[in-house]
């Protein structure tokens, strides 16, 4: 894998000590505004390579941006291709029988987004006989499988959360479920404005869904966990994390 160019805020330089080795940090390949995406010159910009920047730097940890396809991201952690991932991954029991996770840097809602005049509320009974699009190898995929499935007319799965979100526009299925953040995005398109609207926030459910997100890591890895818990602490009580969040965001999407 070659490395990648990045913005100008995502550019990790050190100002202290540093690893002897450069830590690889797999973002998924695929565009997921407006946390990671390639602009037209190939740099990945986006909140998310910004607080890879930004943790990198206050853990004093060296670090390289490397896309791996979503479905892979894991097995290349576990392989060594790369070190840790900060990729929006949710921390699941089911993920921590492969891998281990930092602390949390973020932990927002889950909410399902239909077509426009078709009112219908994020529930089992709301979604029935409709066609619901999930990302594959996503908590949003478990979660549907798991309380929707049953009265679903189909769970159609896509390998991006944009091809959901066309074929939403396309009217080829009725409902998307994923990160609020991503699907506000979405909407404020002109496409995702003129087809589609929220239908609110999915029944929590933190078996599937998780404890918010986190820097996955290899299990065994504790030294590099630990740079990586003191980084998210420290942008948190510096308030770096307040200033890179705040041109993308109207309020914190830390959590509570």
């Amino acid at each position: 894998m070659k490395k990648i160019a990045l913005s100008l805020a995502a550019v990790l330089m050190m100002s202290g000590a540093a690893l002897a080795e450069t830590v690889k940090v797999g973002i998924a390949s695929e565009p997921y505004p407006p946390f990671s995406s390639p602009d037209a010159s190939g740099n990945w910009t986006g909140w998310e390579i910004d607080m890879i920047g930004a943790v990198c730097k206050a853990a004093e940890l060296e670090c390289e941006i490397v896309p791996v396809a979503w479905d892979g991201i894991i097995p290349a952690l576990t392989a060594g291709q790369i070190d840790a991932i900060m990729a929006s991954m949710s921390i699941t029991e089911e993920r921590m029988q492969t891998i281990d996770f930092s602390d949390k840097y973020y932990d927002t809602p889950t909410v399902v987004v239909g077509a426009k005049g078709d009112a219908f509320p994020a529930t089992p009974e709301g979604l029935a006989g409709k066609i619901i699009g999930v990302q594959v190898s996503t908590v949003h995929e478990a979660y549907a499988q798991k309380h929707f499935a049953a009265t679903a007319a189909e769970i159609k799965i896509y390998q991006t959360q944009d091809e959901a979100n066309q074929d939403l526009i396309a009217g080829r299925i009725d409902a998307t479920q994923a990160d609020s953040i991503a699907l506000d995005a979405f909407l404020a398109t002109p496409e995702g404005a003129a087809c589609c609207d929220s239908k609110g926030a999915v029944a929590n459910d933190t078996d599937v869904l998780g404890l918010g997100v986190g820097v996955g890591l290899r299990k065994g890895e504790d030294a590099l966990k630990a740079k990586f818990n003191a980084g998210i602490a420290k942008v948190i009580a510096d308030g770096t994390y307040e200033a890179v969040s705040k041109p993308y965001f109207a309020s914190s999407i830390y959590g509570g």
